[in-house]
C-alpha cells in the first residue's frame, strides 16, 4: 500500500502515541532495547513538556494507525544547526515514498523557522546501507565516519544538509 493518500500528517504528539511509536521502531528490527526506549520516551518528553522541550515531531496516520515520524530539534548553543534524532517507517512501508514525505516535512518545518543544516548520524553496518542509501537519495552528504563508535565494527555515519529559509 502507497504512503499518499489515505495517510495525514501531524506534528503533535500525545501519551498515547508513546507505545505505538515503541511497537513501530521494535517492529523494524533495527534498533536495540534501549533504542527502543529512547525513542518512546522522546514522545513522552515532547507530550509532557510541550515544544519546550526541544523535541519536534511529524507523524504519519494510516487507517490502521502510526505509519511513521521522524522526530528533530535545534541543537543548543548553534545559530542555525538541527538533529534529527529518528526516523522510522513501519516495515510494510518502507520503500513506498513514506520516509521521504516525512524527511520533507520535517526540512519544511525548518525551512519555515528560519533554515539550518540538518545532522543526522546512523550505523555503519552492512543492515544500514538502504538507510545510508536513503539519506544520500535524498540529498545528504556524509561529512564524517567514526570509526567504532557504536561497537566494534560498527561505525557512526554523519550525514548533513543545508535546508534554506522559507
Amino acid at each position: 500500500m502507497p504512503c499518499e493518500g489515505e495517510q495525514k500528517l501531524r506534528d503533535e504528539v500525545t501519551l498515547a502515541d508513546e507505545p505505538a511509536v515503541r511497537a513501530l521502531v521494535a517492529a523494524t528490527g533495527m534498533f536495540n532495547s534501549e533504542e527502543i526506549d529512547i525513542a518512546a520516551e522522546l514522545v513522552r518528553t515532547r507530550a509532557l513538556e510541550g515544544a519546550e522541550c526541544g523535541y519536534e515531531f511529524v507523524v504519519e496516520d494510516g487507517p490502521e494507525g502510526l505509519v511513521g515520524y521522524a522526530c528533530w530539534g535545534r541543537v543548543e548553543g548553534t545559530r542555525n544547526s538541527y538533529d534529527l534524532y529518528w526516523i522510522a517507517v513501519a516495515s510494510d512501508r518502507q520503500g513506498r515514498g513514506c520516509g521521504r514525505r516525512l524527511l520533507a516535512a520535517a526540512e519544511a518545518r525548518i525551512a519555515t523557522a528560519g533554515g539550518g543544516t540538518l545532522w543526522l548520524d546512523t550505523a555503519g553496518r552492512d543492515d544500514y546501507r538502504p538507510t545510508r542509501a536513503f539519506y544520500r537519495a535524498c540529498g545528504y552528504e556524509e561529512q564524517a565516519r567514526l570509526r567504532d563508535f557504536y561497537s566494534p565494527g560498527d561505525d557512526k555515519v554523519i550525514f548533513a544538509r543545508r535546508i534554506a529559509a522559507a
